[in-house]
This record gives structure tokens, C-alpha cells and sequence, in this order.
């Protein structure tokens, strides 16, 4: 048996996941509903993070704290051994999340008048957080054909010209399509990028979940570092997204204090002292053998879902190559969103709409399959139902 077949009772612990349902479905009864939405995991997070929270629990004082050497360089040691890159020290800047640090990164370099660039269809926040700062927002959307995804080039330099345009946001694995980027793509993003005076943000938090093949973080490869900030963290990884923390990448002296000055006027200091154990905790050997064994999990999850979902007519999913979220295409059914998902409800499944991230998501749901396998049968069994009645 895994330790990842182990099934935690998660409601009434204020998850947002499991008892949020009510308010994000608009359900009065959400009774027995599997939840297969929110980017979280129904695993326990690994004991090398609970033992490094325990240890500074042990010293009952908790006064004010900030990053040390040892979080420093845990975190980097970890880039270099699992993703072959080195971070200076110095490049190195803590936030309360990859959200919140998406948010500064628009407010330090970004005014009301210019455009953040993205593809499409992407996730929430990316285009969310520059709207909420009263920027504007424009797509590239990726083609598809078959359920697979690639950018044209061509028309992302299209839509990098403008002089308004002067940030652009990648997600690098994607969510939601779980999709990796080649070193032939990513150096033709860095190099349009520079060419057309847009930095370029690269959101790298999925990127420990890569599940065939390797990550390749821009940093590794970038021609121009002074153009590149990359977001990290262990949230995903190591399911500790309720603990807050993630890293930002700055090799440009300037963009850092540009950055830090930005986060002091919201009076944001640094990471929380248990978050700090946390990501000692994280990017340890223990915490490396645990994420190895959790892939191979998930990897087996993602090809019982397609083998079961590519047996229905007018379903199409592809096993990703990342994440552990899975972009179920139902276009050849006909069917409408709306009713799609009330009739999973029904059926006591909740998923994401397509929609949700953004008009280039209609006709998928993204399906969350990080959870032991007899929820995964279960929650299967309940999409199955829906297609097949």
C-alpha cells in the first residue's frame, strides 16, 4: 500500500477545497460532492516539512524572524541539484505566494496605461491581477489540434510589438493544459521578448511536477537574465499551499530593489518563521525520496483517468506531462458548460469550467487527480456517468 492511498477526512478543517463547495457551486447541499477543482492534493505533506515545523514549534517563541542562510540555501541547493541551475544568493527574494508576487512584479514594472501579455487559455490570476490594477490585459492564443497545444510564433512577435505592451506572463509547465516547453520554444519567447524591450515572467511553480521529461527553467537558458524574473516555489510540490511562500529570482540588481520597494510600500515583509521550516523541510533528501514516490503516484493516476475518460464517446484527454491537472475535452458532445457542470454536481463531482480560464477554455474542464486512488475511482466513475447517460 502507498502512503498516498491513505484517505484524510479534510472537511470541517476550513479547506477551501472540500468546504467552500457551497459558495463556489451555489449549492445548498453539497453532501458527498467529490471535490477535483482547486489545485491542491488530498496527500499528506511530506514529515521532513512537519518534523522542521514541529522542531521550531518546540521553542515556544515566536517573534519576528526572516530568511536565514539555511532557507537560502536549501532553496538553491535544490535548483541546482534537481534542475541543473544555479541562483546566486543575492538573486534571491521571498513572497507570501506566486499570486501575490505576480501582483508586484505588474505594480514595480508595469503602469495603467501599458498591456501584460499572455496566452491563452491560461490561469485565473494571470490575467486577473493585472486587471484588478487597472491594466489591460491581451492574449496570444495558443493553436491546438488534437488536444495538443504550440505557440505561433509568429503571432506572439505580433502581439509583443506594441509599445504598450511591456510585460509578458508564461507559464512554464502550463496550467491547465499540463503541458511542458521545449529549450527551442522557451529561447524564442526569451530572445522576441528582449528583442521587443517586454520582461519577461516566468511562473515556474508546477515545475518539480514535470512528469515526463525535464523541466527547463529560463533561467537555465536565457540569453538575456537581466530581462528574466522567475517565480518558484514548494507549495505545489509538497502540498503546503495553506503555509504561504514562494521564491522570486531577480538577477538584475535594479529589478530586485525595484521589487523590494514595491512590496515595503504594502508594508509586505518576508516569509512567516513556519513557513521557513516548511521549506527547509521541503528541499531536503527526505523530502526528494517523498516527491519521487508522489510522481509515480500521480503518473499512475493520469493513466487510469485517460484510459477510463478515452473510453467514453465525445471525450478527449491527453496524460499530461506536468501537474497533476488534466484538460478533459467534451466538445464533440455538444453539450453546454452550464449544463455539464450542473449535471456533475448532480452526479456528485465538482470540476473546473473551462471557462474559467478564459473564452479559449470552452468545451475542456480541468480535473484535479492528486488524490488517493479510491477517490480517483470514485470521482471517475461520477464524470463517466454524466457522458454516458
Amino acid at each position: 500500500m502507498s502512503l498516498f492511498d491513505k484517505v484524510y477526512t479534510r472537511q470541517q478543517t476550513d479547506s477551501l477545497k472540500w468546504d467552500k463547495l457551497k459558495l463556489v457551486y451555489g449549492r445548498d447541499n453539497v453532501d458527498g460532492i467529490i471535490p477535483m477543482w482547486v489545485a491542491d492534493m488530498d496527500f499528506a505533506a511530506p514529515k521532513s516539512i512537519t518534523q522542521a515545523i514541529q522542531k521550531r514549534l518546540d521553542n515556544p517563541v515566536y517573534g519576528y524572524s526572516f530568511e536565514g542562510e539555511a532557507c537560502t540555501t536549501a532553496t538553491t541547493n535544490w535548483l541546482k541539484s534537481k534542475h541543473d541551475t544555479i541562483i546566486d544568493p543575492s538573486w534571491v527574494l521571498y513572497h507570501q505566494g506566486v499570486v501575490p508576487a505576480i501582483a508586484s512584479v505588474v505594480e514595480a514594472f508595469t503602469s495603467e496605461t501599458d498591456t501584460v501579455l499572455m496566452t491563452a487559455p491560461i490561469y485565473p490570476p494571470f490575467f486577473n491581477s493585472p486587471k484588478q490594477l487597472a491594466r489591460e490585459v491581451a492574449f496570444c492564443p495558443l493553436d491546438e489540434s488534437n488536444g495538443i497545444y504550440t505557440l505561433n510564433f509568429d503571432k506572439l512577435e505580433a502581439a509583443l510589438a506594441p509599445e504598450h505592451v511591456t510585460l509578458f506572463i508564461l507559464c512554464h509547465p502550463h496550467n491547465p493544459i499540463g503541458f511542458t516547453w521545449d529549450e527551442a520554444a522557451l529561447r524564442q519567447i526569451d530572445a522576441l521578448c528582449a528583442k521587443h524591450g517586454v520582461l519577461l515572467l516566468s511562473d515556474e511553480i508546477h515545475s518539480d511536477l514535470v512528469l515526463t521529461g525535464t523541466h527547463i527553467p529560463l533561467l537555465k537558458i536565457t540569453a538575456h537574465p537581466e530581462n528574466v524574473i522567475t517565480l518558484f516555489a514548494p507549495t505545489k510540490t509538497f502540498n503546503i499551499a495553506g503555509i504561504h511562500a514562494a521564491m522570486m529570482f531577480v538577477p538584475d540588481a535594479q529589478k530586485r530593489q525595484t521589487l523590494q520597494k514595491t512590496m515595503q510600500s504594502h508594508a509586505q515583509g518576508g516569509l512567516n518563521i513556519f513557513a521557513i521550516a516548511a521549506i527547509e523541510g521541503a528541499f531536503s533528501k527526505e523530502g526528494a525520496n517523498w516527491l519521487a514516490e508522489l510522481k509515480d503516484y500521480l503518473r499512475a493516476n493520469i493513466r487510469y483517468t485517460a484510459e477510463q475518460l478515452n473510453a467514453v464517446d465525445g471525450l478527449r484527454i491527453h496524460e499530461n506531462d506536468a501537474t497533476y491537472l488534466m484538460w478533459l475535452d467534451y466538445r464533440a458532445t455538444n453539450l453546454d458548460e452550464k449544463d455539464v457542470m450542473n449535471r456533475l454536481l448532480d452526479a456528485g463531482v465538482a470540476l473546473d469550467p473551462g471557462t474559467k480560464y478564459g473564452e479559449y477554455g470552452k468545451g475542456f474542464l480541468r480535473i484535479n487527480i492528486a488524490c488517493p486512488k479510491e477517490t480517483l475511482e470514485q470521482g471517475i466513475s461520477r464524470i463517466k456517468a454524466v457522458f454516458t447517460a
